[in-house]
């Protein structure tokens, strides 16, 4: 305990006004340890693998997936809320939608609440692509996690679910 004390309080002496440490070295990070790191590299592999198999069997890219599974489930859905519930950014959602619709898998009309805005509906060919695709990616997803007990499952998302929530106590300060 003594040696750390020391090793901190030289360490605290030896700091440049900057805040660097004064003794030549930098302040180092090591990314495999760094939660956003790891999960973010985590969530670029997971996305890449999913839209192989998404091209390759059904011609779609991640970004008109999210858009497909949206509509699965919703009635009303515009551009602004799939970008909001996605996160992804206006271009991409409004090219995903332009290359869905050009496909017939989904087609817009006006809104009854506004009619600057256009709601989104998936037409009888993007249902039957659905049908597929669904059961595919669950299969692929449970592929991905056979690996976890469901304990462990259970945990992770319970895990996230903090995280997600801390997130929204820290961006509210």
């Amino acid at each position: 305990m003594e040696a750390d004390e020391q090793s901190s309080g030289e360490h605290g002496a030896c700091a440049a006004a900057d805040g660097r440490p004064g003794d030549g070295s930098r302040a180092e990070l090591d990314l495999a340890q760094f939660l956003p790191y790891r999960l973010n590299r985590l969530a670029d592999r997971i996305s890449d693998e999913l839209e192989r198999m998404y091209a390759e069997r059904y011609g779609i890219n991640v970004a008109q997936w999210r858009v497909l599974a949206w509509l699965s489930h919703s009635d009303e859905l515009t551009a602004k809320k799939i970008c909001t519930y996605t996160n992804m950014d206006k271009a991409r959602v409004s090219r995903a939608i332009q290359a869905l619709e050009d496909r017939g898998l989904i087609y817009r009309e006006p809104s009854a609440h506004d009619q600057r805005v256009h709601d989104l509906h998936l037409t009888a060919a993007g249902e039957e692509l659905l049908a597929s695709l669904v059961p595919d990616a669950q299969a692929w997803e449970a592929e991905l996690v056979a690996t976890l007990s469901v304990g462990e499952y259970r945990d992770l998302f319970n895990a996230m679910g903090k995280l997600e929530r801390q997130l929204e106590r820290i961006g509210q300060r």
